[in-house]
């Protein structure tokens, strides 16, 4: 309990009060002095006024995107535009390819829907929207002695169906991606491996390619669990038109992606694609 104090107060003599002191005189300012001061005055408030309109031009600067901004734009490093991607819905109680629950790594989502969007200011080839294509489609894709071949290859090799989806860009390359879903892993390894041959030397070449090599660093962009890209460029000299390809596997369903373009294909969007395309299979 806090004590409470008790009785009168003390009382306390008021002290005197101070004896008065004599004002000082201001002091004269000649009229130059007085000039001088204005002076100063003047630009101080010019300096403030100008540090002002400086502080706000650099926070109206910090608040613009870079590009808005004369001078500070940034060049593009050839990347094209994508729509925003979403993984489609899936079946009830059906989980993803690569979770626990599904050991056979099946895509339960319709093949269709894990077709990667074309790009801004795209062109869409007429008759590679986004659909089911056939088996004589995707193979128009190779010389005409290998067609027959891998025809009976995709029957031995339990397919279940192919997408598809082509266009052109503005900037020359045309691009064409097929999806192979088979009705296990091992069925779309097995025509990886043994039907195109991919990563041997007598591996089969799309429509057009004499000699191929891989292609470093590429397929080291995709950074996905459990999906893997195998890529090719065509080898000097070439034709008019020189080819990128890339085999993506994951799980049941092999992509085939493809880009063509005169007087050679380009890096940047070819890694981007081949990225973004794994991304959606995995």
């Amino acid at each position: 309990m806090t004590e409470q104090s008790t009785g009168t107060a003390e009382t306390v003599p008021a002290p005197e009060a101070p004896a008065p002191v004599a004002p000082v005189p201001a002091p004269v300012v000649p009229g130059r002095s007085r000039r001088v001061l204005w002076a100063v005055a003047r630009w101080t408030a010019a300096v403030v006024v100008c540090g002002g309109v400086g502080a706000g031009t650099a926070m109206g600067i910090t608040a613009l995107d870079r590009a808005d901004v004369p001078g500070l734009a940034t060049e593009s490093d050839g990347r094209w535009e994508y729509p925003r991607l979403r993984l489609p819905a899936l079946p009830a109680d059906r989980p993803r390819p690569f979770t626990p629950g599904n050991e056979g790594e099946i895509h339960y989502a319709d093949a269709r829907q894990l077709l990667l969007p074309a790009p801004a200011g795209a062109t869409v080839d007429p008759k590679l929207t986004g659909g089911w294509v056939s088996e004589d489609a995707y193979l128009a894709g190779y010389g005409k002695e290998e067609r027959a071949r891998l025809k009976v290859a995709l029957g031995d090799t339990a397919l279940r169906h192919i997408a598809a989806r082509g266009w052109t860009t503005p900037d020359g390359t045309t691009t064409r991606i097929h999806l192979l879903r088979f009705t296990s892993v091992a069925y779309a390894d097995r025509f990886r491996i043994e039907s195109l041959k991919s990563g041997d030397a007598d591996e089969e070449l799309p429509l057009g390619v004499a000699e191929a090599e891989i292609v470093d660093g590429a397929s080291g962009d995709v950074r996905v669990p459990e999906v893997t890209a195998y890529t090719y460029q065509e080898k000097k000299p070439y034709g008019p038109e020189a080819t990128r390809w890339a085999y993506i596997t994951a799980g049941d369903t092999l992509a085939m992606v493809t880009q063509t373009r005169k007087g050679g294909t380009l890096a940047v969007p070819f890694q981007q694609t081949i990225a973004l395309q794994a991304q959606l299979l995995g």
